[in-house]
């Protein structure tokens, strides 16, 4: 039997169904996507409500989610050693030449470069400080728009919240001011 569909990325019309189905089951048991609110379980679980109000909460209720963080780890395990076909990420010619006056080295190859994400690099300060500056960030957001990319435009999206609206509105205009000026800056 081949194998070769599951090995290429599934095309919209498979995957969006498929996420759909999962947002309309947790819908139905009351339950939201979101891989942010998983820190504040994980704090709570650590006595972080000792400290703050905000972590007082009974982190058995949200245990199932944690399970999805487990489960994303284990998927993308098992697709990166066992369903990857090294095809490339068929990036836009034109973004690979940018990627490429900019210093990375087979843009094309993989969503991980090694420049940014390589084990050498820790011992760069410019690169320990990027990726610091960008987590402080990032979580600074997070909280500030009370959840992740994934939580927003997934869940707060399929169950038509205003607000989640906004957040994923923001999401594309930060992706878009970051990739076409902030990006070209630093590198």
């Amino acid at each position: 039997m081949d194998l070769q569909f599951i090995l290429n990325p599934w095309p919209w019309y498979v995957s969006g169904p498929l996420i759909a189905f999962v947002m309309a089951l947790l819908l139905y048991f009351g339950k939201t996507f979101g891989m942010s609110s998983n820190l504040s379980t994980m704090c709570s679980m650590a006595g972080a409500g000792k400290f703050s109000d905000f972590f007082n909460v009974n982190w058995k209720d949200k245990l199932w989610n944690l399970t999805v963080v487990l489960g994303s780890i284990i998927g993308g395990f098992i697709a990166v050693q066992f369903l990857s076909n090294d095809s490339g990420t068929n990036l836009n010619p034109t973004t690979i030449g940018e990627l490429e006056k900019m210093g990375f080295n087979n843009p094309g190859k993989s969503l991980v470069p090694n420049e940014l994400f390589g084990l050498e690099n820790l011992n760069s300060p410019s690169t320990l400080l990027l990726l610091v500056v960008g987590g402080l960030l990032v979580g600074f957001g997070t909280r500030y728009a009370a959840g992740c990319t994934s939580g927003h435009a997934i869940s707060g999206l399929s169950s038509l919240q205003k607000p989640s609206l906004i957040a994923v509105i923001g999401f594309f205009i930060g992706g878009l001011v970051m990739a076409n000026f902030l990006l070209p800056l630093i590198f």
